[in-house]
């Protein structure tokens, strides 16, 4: 075992990996069509449950790279170079590996001068991750200075700001706008904006690295089931709410299955924000957990360490093999269940897991190749 390594944070990643791909694989029971496709009943509930109860996985990861390297110990040149190698390359390549497997490839690739693809929309993600590192070097001389006070008194206006998405739903319904605190049509620059969105995962990481000491059993699970039920309640509670309210006998919808335009998806997935609060909550409870985990043995060294170091090649990748797959899967299930639940079921866990092997394993290879492994899988 290397000797630098956090465990749990290996432990993390590979979880976090997993979930990941399990979200993805429960999203063509709701999209599709005209942008939100539900094809029955238990298709819809069956996203509210699973989807919810995984949707904090990439507030997970980054909670993992803010405990990791925040604040900055190395100079900022070297921390640019080095995630621009680990983070950047792999990037350029696989967006361009996505146009060329697209149905436009040229337009697609010309696309990517402003943003990622169609088909490599979860590479959004990457962006992000740009984004909190561009930030590191900003507000790492802040962070080591700031109290234990401090930090709460910011880490409690975040969690304001996470309730945001569910206050812009009010004004729409009150007033007719989303515009809060200073927006408008000609600024989006809010009072919370530059204090908002994942900046609160990156000193949170930090918070839970330095003032929160590893708990008890008793007190961890204390803290973690009361924070993961409430948060679960919000995010599976809205999200279901607001897709049945567009069920048959709802705002006109007659039958199903029901097609709607994108922007019902939209709508309802507001719960299922990164940076709302019942994800927020459900994040804290999945970190304290898993920050108890200290398996270090032939498992981890062997399966966990590996798939650790390659879960970021295996997170750009997978969404080529998940398509295939549940392509494959879906229709087989269908044609081979006599229930429709037991067919969605077998569908969504079965693509999951057979996604992650695949994606997993290849990217785990890809890393070994001398010289070159590291600039297409990070």
């Amino acid at each position: 075992m290397e000797k630098e390594r956090i465990v749990f944070l290996d432990w993390l990643r590979v979880i976090a990996c997993f979930m990941v791909i399990l979200v993805h694989s429960t999203e063509p029971f709701y999209l599709g069509g005209d942008g939100t496709y539900v094809a029955s009943q238990s298709d819809y509930l069956l996203c509210t449950f699973i989807n919810s109860f995984v949707r904090c996985c990439v507030p997970l990861f980054a909670l993992a790279s803010s405990y990791l390297l925040f604040p900055l110990k190395q100079p900022v040149a070297t921390f640019a170079k080095r995630r621009a190698t680990r983070i950047l390359v792999p990037l350029a390549f696989w967006l361009v590996i996505y146009c060329l497997v697209s149905d436009n490839p040229g337009g697609n690739l010309l696309r990517c001068i402003f943003n990622f693809c169609d088909p490599a929309g979860h590479l959004w993600f990457v962006y992000m991750l740009v984004g909190m590192y561009i930030l590191m070097p900003l507000i790492s001389p802040w962070a080591e200075k700031a109290s234990r006070k401090e930090l709460q008194v910011f880490l409690g206006i975040w969690f304001l700001t996470t309730l945001i998405p569910f206050i812009r739903q009010a004004g729409v319904a009150l007033f007719g706008t989303a515009e809060l605190w200073g927006e408008a049509n000609w600024n989006e620059f809010s009072a919370f904006y530059y204090v908002s969105g994942f900046i609160g995962y990156l000193v949170l990481g930090y918070y839970l690295r330095r003032e929160v000491p590893e708990l008890s059993w008793k007190k961890t699970l204390g803290i973690a089931l009361p924070a993961f039920f409430i948060g679960y309640v919000i995010t599976a509670g809205w999200f279901g709410s607001a897709l049945w309210m567009t069920f048959p006998g709802h705002n006109g919808v007659s039958s199903f299955p029901v097609n709607e335009p994108i922007d019902l998806a939209v709508n309802i997935e507001t719960s299922w924000r990164f940076c709302t609060i019942g994800v927020a909550l459900m994040t804290i409870a999945y970190f304290l957990v898993i920050r108890k985990i200290k398996s270090s043995g032939a498992f981890y060294r062997h399966i966990v360490l590996p798939v650790s170091k390659a879960s970021y090649g295996a997170y750009l990748m997978h969404i080529i093999f998940l398509n295939l797959i549940h392509g494959w899967l879906r229709p087989l299930f269908e044609s081979s269940c006599n229930s429709p639940v037991t067919a969605s079921v077998l569908c969504i866990f079965c693509t999951a897991v057979l996604t992650y092997l695949v994606s997993c394993t290849l990217a785990t290879l890809i890393q070994k190749i001398p010289y070159v492994g590291k600039y297409i899988v990070g």
